[in-house]
C-alpha cells in the first residue's frame, strides 16, 4: 500500500492518512507450532556415524601449514598499486559457483592482471613463492579467497609497499607474512624471477620490525634486501602457528586436554 500511495502523491507518503479504506489483518493471540513438522536430534554416538554429504563444489579446507624456518620464494607476479582483492581473486557468475572449491577457485587468481599467473603458481606450488605488490595492495572488500586461494597456490609471503588493513589481516590469518618494502623505491628494482631467501623466518616473526634477506635476481648478483613486518603479539601467534585455524585447533586440543584432567 504506502509503494501505491507514494507514487500517487510524489513523496513518502502513510496510506492510511488518505482518507480511504484499507484492509485491517488481526494478529494471531499466540503462535502453534506444529509439532509433527520437529524430529529431535540423534544421539550424539548414532550421530557420528551419518555420512555428511556434499555436492561436488563443497570441499574441505586444505591443511594448513606451519612455516618454515628457511625458505626459498620466486616472485611469480608484480602487481600495481591499488591492487583489489577482485583483481587478486576474481567475483562474478563465472567464478563464485566454485567458492566453496579452494582448488578450483585458485585457477582464477590474478586473472585480470596477469592470466599465466595461477598455471606458473601451481606448477611451484610445493615449493612455495611470493608475490610483490605496490602501494595499498588488496584494498576493496573483506573476501576471505583473496588471501586462501592464493595460499592454495603456494603463496607464503606478500612484499609490498603498503597494505590495506582488512586484506593484511586475512593474509595473516591464512599464514601468509605480509612483508613491507623498508625503501618503497626498491619495488621499480625487483622483478618477476627474482628469488627472496629467507632465513630464520620463525625468529623475524616473533620479534617483529625489520628483516633483512638475500635477494638474487634473475639478472645479476645476490644482495641484501631490506624488509619489515609488522605484527600484533596476536598476528605472532596466528603466523607461528601456520595461520588461525590451526592455532584454534590447537587450542581446542588444549582445552579438551584440560577438560579430561
Amino acid at each position: 500500500m504506502e509503494p501505491a500511495a507514494s507514487a500517487l502523491t510524489g513523496q513518502i507518503t502513510d496510506p492510511r492518512t488518505l482518507g480511504i479504506d484499507y484492509p485491517r489483518i488481526a494478529e494471531p493471540a499466540g503462535l502453534f507450532p506444529r509439532r509433527a513438522m520437529f524430529a529431535a536430534p540423534l544421539d550424539p554416538a548414532e550421530a557420528a556415524k551419518v555420512p555428511l554429504v556434499k555436492g561436488p563444489n563443497i570441499k574441505t579446507l586444505p591443511r594448513f601449514e606451519a612455516l618454515p624456518q628457511r625458505a626459498v620464494l620466486p616472485i611469480l607476479i608484480k602487481a600495481g598499486d591499488d591492487v583489489s582483492t577482485d583483481e587478486i581473486m576474481p567475483a562474478g557468475a563465472e567464478v563464485l559457483p566454485y567458492r566453496s572449491n579452494i582448488e578450483k577457485i585458485s585457477e582464477f587468481v590474478f586473472r585480470p592482471i596477469d592470466t599465466g599467473y595461477a598455471k606458473r603458481a601451481a606448477n611451484a606450488r610445493e615449493s612455495g613463492h611470493a608475490i610483490l605488490g605496490g602501494a595499498n595492495y588488496g584494498q576493496g572488500s573483506s573476501r576471505e579467497h583473496a588471501a586462501i586461494a592464493p595460499w592454495f597456490l603456494g603463496v607464503r609471503a606478500v612484499l609490498a609497499k603498503s597494505y590495506a588493513r582488512i586484506h593484511k589481516q586475512n593474509l595473516i590469518n591464512y599464514g601468509i607474512v605480509p612483508f613491507e618494502l623498508a625503501n618503497p623505491a626498491e619495488y621499480d628494482q625487483l622483478s618477476i624471477g627474482d628469488c627472496i631467501v629467507i632465513e630464520g623466518w620463525l625468529d623475524a616473526v616473533e620479534r617483529s620490525g625489520s628483516v633483512e634477506v638475500e635477494l638474487q635476481p634473475g639478472q645479476g648478483e645476490p644482495r641484501p634486501l631490506a624488509l619489515k613486518v609488522s605484527l600484533s603479539k596476536h598476528d605472532r601467534e596466528i603466523l607461528l602457528a601456520g595461520g588461525a585455524i590451526n592455532l584454534w585447533r590447537t587450542a581446542v586440543k588444549l582445552a579438551a586436554a584440560h577438560q579430561a584432567a
